[in-house]
């Protein structure tokens, strides 16, 4: 039986930028209801660990707080729709809404795992557990470990060749894996298709990010990729029809107030 996906780009939250964005999309997902709803890595930008120096004294713990803190907002954002829609159903004895939620986690929160492999000091100090991804009802797949949803594979991003380096293209995706993929990671929207040999479609798909800020380090060209989330229907062994949704639609649709 086909289902529908509901795929959530980087986010890269951290403290300072708006984040009025995470609430459109769970307003989004309320309404369309999708069955599973995927959010491909890097909800978390984990900022104070992108340049973290083992010899100072102040490894930055409030830093990493704020990080911490700013995610946990975030999600309380983002499904906060979905905690409201359900109390509403269940004050009204209707049916509520419950969602598969799944996490696949980026590099971005995997730099809390790499701190602690660099300084084992650190082990029970900083732990990936901080975010509370699961307390938030998220199913987390660790980090570059691909998760399967109704024959699409879903990943932060896919590895090409011995050394794991990211494939490179949505075309490159799909030639390398041999069948429906889906990733995250890079900036701007690419998007594949191929057939199987037993006539079946397969598409490979680099969904961008979902985010309003802009990262200085892209520079002026850089920030100006396609910022959105996706919604595919019809899922089913690795068909489906994707429908590319702009966070530019889901701001006119839910508001312009920012966070």
């Amino acid at each position: 039986m086909a289902r529908k996906h509901m795929v959530i780009p980087d986010t890269q939250v951290k403290p300072g930028v708006p984040l009025d964005h995470l609430t459109w999309a769970g307003k989004y997902m309320v309404h369309k209801k999708p069955d599973v709803v995927v959010m491909i890595g890097d909800f978390a930008d984990m900022e104070s660990l992108g340049m973290y120096d083992v010899g100072k004294k102040s490894f930055e713990g409030r830093r990493y707080k704020a990080d911490l803190a700013a995610a946990h907002l975030g999600m309380e954002l983002l499904l906060g729709p979905l905690k409201e829609y359900n109390q509403r159903a269940k004050a009204n004895k209707e049916k509520q809404y419950k969602p598969e939620l799944i996490l696949t986690y980026g590099n971005h929160e995997d730099r809390i795992s790499r701190v602690v492999e660099a300084d084992p000091k650190l082990e029970g100090v900083l732990k990936i557990e901080d975010l509370r991804y699961e307390e938030f009802g998220w199913r987390t797949i660790p980090y570059l470990e691909p998760v399967v949803v109704d024959g699409v594979a879903y990943c932060h991003y896919f590895t090409s060749g011995i050394m794991g380096k990211p494939v490179t293209s949505a075309a490159a995706l799909i030639t390398k894996k041999h069948m429906s993929c889906v990733m995250g990671h890079v900036q701007g929207r690419q998007i594949a298709y191929g057939t199987r040999a037993d006539g079946r479609q397969i598409t490979g798909l680099f969904v961008g990010g979902y985010y309003q800020h802009d990262e200085a380090y892209l520079r002026w060209q850089g920030n100006k990729h396609w910022r959105g989330l996706w919604m595919l229907h019809q899922v089913n062994d690795g068909e489906f029809d994707e429908m590319p949704v702009s966070i530019n639609f889901l701001r006119e649709k839910y508001g312009t107030r920012s966070i």
